[in-house]
């Protein structure tokens, strides 16, 4: 006899409080059951379909609404509730603010069970559409179908699709007519490009089974009118490749650079392929206060041009160098931060694990030229140590940048070794960052935050931490 399907719970009428962890909302039921909802904003009162029971709280998504909150606003995008981007549509934008500031308070006080000097409040975006300068857009066999338009039609086109993956659904993508991300130029490409597909009937990948011509697309532009281009194959027709890439440089002169690149492992990542050069320049040019910035095919950039001058202005009003310091910058990337801060010390020495970004590094260095600033290839765990600190002598400042996951632990004991009086720690993530800052506690205080929002719409967050030696 078959094991009998568990019957789906619908928990009544909870009232959705505030926004927790990966911005889903949190609420309680009259019993004082905590619940974490995917599709709810606080204010609404909703029923939940529980999908996964813990001793202290359940998870769910929103089976009904009760009454909606007054902090609710209606979608900008048609795609929205479909796409895995954007989740943040439906809440105004000052309450969107309010909750990722108190995120940032929240994972100090849980994680790192930090003292706070001084808490400045979160920097909003002037630009709440249109702020990227960088999209990654995927090609699938397999088009994601809404339940309503499988519910409403006899005959539904499972595919093929270009636009955004939906989230849990790897395999699958949403078709994407008009995205708000981007400049509308981004649309016009992608959209181009499909129509052209189509017409063509040319295969989309499928990454179930790995084959198909057509994988992904990056887009990058600049606030100085540049655009690059790379379709990404998943296999290699010349001439159908040729017709893309002609196609593409003659329908769009607004095209600075163009590349393609030939994608047949199992992943999608391209740092370890070719990325070969096909129309216009080798680089697009963007500029960020005084400093110029050549931003390649596999240039790290932040892909919010707006808010990163922002961002960067902070740390340099933060760091208040006067000119004789030595300022080291860990996970400098193609040394955006190093190079913004080269004018207002004695010299910057700046670490990252990925080669092709110290050479965009080195690049941007001779652009601008800075004669004091100096560039090493290496993982911080392995080449910040004190070695380094004999070769370029003692740090006044620190500044660092990793990546999601936060500092490896040697090198936050480094950090702690080093005896530094100043530390900026700039993070895209709160809780990483809390608990790096509570293993420093004993020898730095945390003197300040300054929360900076990148991505509207989304419950990432940008925060600057200053720490000074006790």
């Amino acid at each position: 006899m078959g094991r009998s399907r568990k019957t789906k719970r619908i928990a009544t009428d909870v009232t959705i409080t505030g926004l927790a962890d990966k911005g889903k909302a949190v609420g309680r039921d009259d019993e004082g059951m905590v619940y974490f909802v995917e599709g709810a904003v606080p204010g609404d009162v909703v029923d939940v379909w529980v999908k996964k029971k813990k001793n202290s709280y359940r998870q769910g998504v929103v089976s009904e609404y009760k009454s909606l909150s007054e902090l609710r606003v209606e979608p900008f995008c048609e795609h929205f509730g479909n796409c895995g981007g954007c989740k943040w549509q439906y809440l105004d934008y000052p309450s969107q603010l309010k909750y990722k500031n108190e995120a940032v308070l929240d994972a100090f006080k849980r994680i790192g069970q930090l003292e706070i000097k001084e808490s400045r409040p979160i920097l909003g975006s002037e630009h709440t559409q249109t702020y990227r300068n960088k999209m990654e857009y995927s090609f699938s066999s397999r088009r994601w179908v809404p339940q309503e338009e499988l519910d409403s039609q006899d005959e539904v086109n499972f595919g093929p699709a270009t636009g955004f993956h939906k989230a849990g659904a790897f395999n699958m993508v949403v078709q994407i007519e008009k995205c708000f991300l981007q400049d509308d130029l981004s649309n016009k490409i992608r959209n181009f490009v499909h129509e052209l597909a189509m017409e063509q009937k040319w295969t989309y990948y499928n990454s179930r089974e790995h084959h198909g011509f057509l994988r992904n697309m990056i887009v990058r532009n600049t606030t100085l009118g540049d655009w690059m281009v790379v379709p990404i194959f998943g296999e290699d027709h010349p001439e159908q490749r040729e017709l893309l890439m002609k196609s593409l440089v003659e329908k769009f002169p607004e095209l600075t650079a163009v590349f393609y690149v030939v994608n047949t492992k199992m992943n999608d990542s391209t740092f370890d392929q070719t990325f070969h050069h096909y129309h216009g320049q080798e680089y697009i040019t963007e500029k960020l206060g005084h400093i110029n910035y050549k931003i390649g095919p596999k240039s790290f950039f932040q892909t919010n041009t707006f808010q990163a001058r922002v961002l960067y202005d902070q740390i340099v009003e933060l760091a208040q160098l006067k000119g004789d310091e030595v300022v080291y910058d860990l996970y400098t990337g193609l040394g955006s931060i190093a190079l913004y801060l080269a004018d207002k010390c004695q010299k910057v020495i700046g670490i990252e694990e990925v080669p092709a970004a110290i050479e965009d590094a080195d690049v941007n260095k001779e652009l601008n030229k800075v004669s004091n600033a100096f560039f090493e290839v290496g993982d911080c765990k392995q080449v910040f140590n004190g070695d380094f600190v004999e070769r370029h002598g003692q740090a006044d400042l620190i500044v660092v940048d990793p990546p999601r996951m936060g500092l490896h632990a040697d090198v936050v004991t480094m950090l702690g070794n080093t005896g530094v009086k100043k530390i900026i720690y700039v993070s895209c993530n709160p809780a990483t960052q809390a608990r790096d800052l509570g293993l420093l506690h004993d020898r730095y205080s945390v003197e300040l935050i300054q929360p900076v929002d990148m991505f509207p719409h989304t419950h990432h967050i940008e925060n600057i931490a200053l720490l000074k030696r006790r």
